[in-house]
């Protein structure tokens, strides 16, 4: 349950800083930001977990919020790809 919390909380703050790595004019604003932020946060602690770069799951370290950041921009790329597509 911990480690929910944690990513969700991790992707609020991966989200946000997704968005200021990579701005543009995205549809749905912030909330669409958010919630690729959270996302990302699950895909990044997952390939993060699996490249063995997870410091512990529950832990709020460097490794994780990076990876959680890099996930937040994998998915923040691929909606725009996607949007870009219609």
């Amino acid at each position: 349950m911990m480690n929910l919390i944690a990513w969700t909380i991790f992707g609020l703050v991966a989200g946000a800083l997704a968005k200021w790595i990579m701005p543009g004019k995205d549809g749905g604003g912030w909330l669409v930001t958010i919630l690729l932020g959270i996302g990302g946060s699950y895909v990044g602690g997952y390939i993060g977990r699996f490249l063995g770069l997870d410091a512990g799951g529950n832990n709020f370290s460097l490794a994780n919020m990076a990876s959680a950041i890099a996930g937040a921009l994998i998915l923040l790329w691929a909606y725009r790809a996607f949007q870009s597509r219609k």
